[in-house]
């Protein structure tokens, strides 16, 4: 066929058609779901890939799924051919040892794309559904031993044939899970979506041909190549090396990430070779959320206000040896997955900081802090299923104070459930939802604060499971700050006990009248505390951000306990503020 002619106009118009297509189909998943943790969390990705399985655009969402949607769907090709998928067809995939894996509970469908008898494209989504069976309540667990214990594996089957669904796959899924009507209300969800946006494809074809559709799709992974290129052509070139141990394995047993980074003329290269063994407990992680991990802190660094594509992400090149810690293989437990996820995150970040200030700030609090409750609800003695992230502090940078209360960064893009609806629809009542001001992070920009959420059982026999890492190594400082705090939590029992911090239980009972107090910390700190300006030492006081001590020894501010005034400062403070 000769190459088409179309106006560069033309081709940007459609080009970003194919992003607003993305993100309907993102929102109309939000509207058509059942599960709090997908329409209020948020909890879930989807994006358009060309007719290779090409990532051309990803709708916002939760951050530790960018770039997963691609891979996925060059699994479902692999296994099937192109010249075996048919209009309609949905396929369901969820293992987490191929393309696009996380852990069980998040489940990718990917939807072939025809016009008029030409296949010309992909729509995936990846959503975590509440339960997918199991050993536990929520499917997710910190205590399982390998994957048969997480719930239902599909590795890329064929959910609907042409339109129709495959009832006999419907039956099983819900024979196997424990809320079958809403487990049922989300995969309708997300097919729904898909089809939206099949739709909206097809109608981009009517009105500007599919051929200049196709060229568009080319046109939006080359320019995303074009950008990512030369903006790697502009950063500082060199290697930079980083160890950092996670919190352990679940066993007591420290778990050590190693990354090695290389920025040459036209590449990013991460090497996490040296990295711990795959362990007993599910803080393994795939090799395709390794790289969700890292192109991260890849696209804060080129621009986070890039188009998420695989034309970006062309220049990138990541290793891990295979049956590490983050590339594991079956039947490795992967429940909290997670938590290596992030930590490979967390370590390319710290490495890359001091080389990049203006991008990466200090450390934050890391973990999804990761809650499942599941138990009934008083009154009616209905079951409820709680699964939720932790708000919490991220680190201070340059200029700029950090966050408060905000999720980490695998999360990105989502939300808490509200008080209202958590006590209306579960078992619980929040006894307090809180800035956690510790005072910690002390810098001349402060550590933003965390979190404090407490939940009181309403009923008897609730199942309490978390897994809260950044518990034993606290929020790094940056450019001199100090280390910000660590995550935890701890129970407060009707009797009296109490019992934590713990950063990791596994379905702890909880009865009527228990409260579980959930602590999120505080960000580092960025540069030298004795360097922050006097008002706002008064001013953190004042709030309650810090207290007098601390403003006098972190910060050699002397404040006054009545007006919160600046009364003098420190020998210390003095001799800096003299140099």
């Amino acid at each position: 066929m000769a190459e088409v002619k179309v106006s560069p106009v033309t081709l940007d118009i459609v080009k970003d058609s194919l992003i607003a297509v993305s993100n309907e189909v993102f929102y109309a998943f939000a509207r058509t779901s059942m599960s709090p943790i997908i329409y209020e969390t948020l909890d879930y990705a989807s994006g358009i890939a060309d007719v290779n399985g090409k990532l051309l655009t990803q709708g916002n969402g939760a951050c530790g799924f960018i770039g997963l949607i691609a891979p996925m769907i060059q699994e479902i090709i692999q296994k099937y051919g192109k010249e075996n998928l048919h209009p309609g067809d949905v396929y369901l995939i969820n293992d987490p040892y191929m393309g696009g894996g996380t852990h069980l509970s998040d489940i990718g469908m990917v939807m072939p794309v025809f016009y008029q008898d030409e296949l010309i494209a992909f729509i995936g989504n990846k959503a975590h559904w509440s339960d997918v069976g199991g050993m536990a309540a929520g499917s997710f667990t910190t205590d399982s031993s390998d994957a048969f214990q997480e719930g239902l594996r599909f590795s890329g089957v064929r959910l609907l044939d042409r339109g129709e669904i495959c009832q006999p796959l419907l039956e099983m899924i819900k024979s196997n899970v424990r809320f079958p009507e809403t487990s049922e209300g989300d995969m309708w969800g997300q097919i729904a979506s898909l089809r939206t946006g099949y739709r909206r494809i097809g109608e981009l074809c009517d009105k500007y041909t599919v051929d200049v559709v196709k060229e568009s799709m080319k046109r939006l992974l080359a320019q995303g190549e074009k950008i990512a290129r030369k903006r790697i052509a502009e950063l500082p070139k060199g290697t930079w090396e980083m160890e950092e141990y996670m919190d352990d394995d679940g066993y007591g047993n420290l778990v050590k990430l190693k990354v090695k980074l290389t920025i040459t003329e036209d590449e990013f290269i991460a090497d996490f070779t040296g990295s711990s063994p795959q362990v007993a407990s599910p803080i393994n992680t795939g090799y395709s959320s390794l790289c969700a991990g890292v192109k991260v802190i890849y696209m804060s660094i080129l621009g986070p206000e890039l188009a998420v594509n695989d034309g970006v992400f062309e220049p990138m090149r990541i290793f891990a040896e295979d049956g590490s810690v983050l590339r594991c293989h079956a039947p490795a437990p992967t429940s909290c997955y997670f938590e290596s996820m992030i930590y490979s995150s967390d370590v390319v970040w710290r490495a890359l900081a001091p080389v990049f200030p203006e991008m990466l700030g200090a450390g934050h609090m890391l973990s999804v802090c990761s809650v499942v409750l599941a138990g009934t609800k008083q009154g009616s003695g209905e079951p409820f299923l709680i699964v939720e992230p932790t708000g919490g502090g991220w680190g201070a940078s340059a200029g700029k104070d950090g966050e408060v209360g905000q999720f980490c960064v695998g999360d990105g893009e989502t939300y808490n459930v509200p008080v209202e609806m958590a006590e209306n629809r579960y078992g619980i009542m929040v006894d307090e939802y809180s800035l956690h001001t510790d005072g910690a992070g002390a810098g001349e920009y402060r550590g933003g604060s965390g979190a404090v959420r407490s939940y009181r059982a309403m009923t008897d026999g609730q199942l309490f499971t978390a897994s809260f890492g950044r518990n034993k190594f606290p929020a790094w400082g940056a450019a001199g700050g100090k280390d910000g705090s660590y995550n935890y939590f701890e129970f407060h029992d009707a009797d009296g006990t109490v019992e934590g911090p713990m950063g990791i239980t596994a379905r702890r009972v909880m009865n009527r009248g228990d409260v579980v107090r959930m602590v999120t910390c505080t960000g580092g700190g960025y540069g030298n505390p004795l360097k922050r300006a006097p008002e706002r030492v008064a001013w953190d006081v004042k709030n309650e951000y810090i207290s007098l001590e601390q403003a006098e020894k972190d910060y050699g501010v002397i404040v006054d306990p009545e007006t919160f005034e600046v009364r003098g400062f420190t020998e210390e403070r003095r001799q800096v503020m003299d140099v």
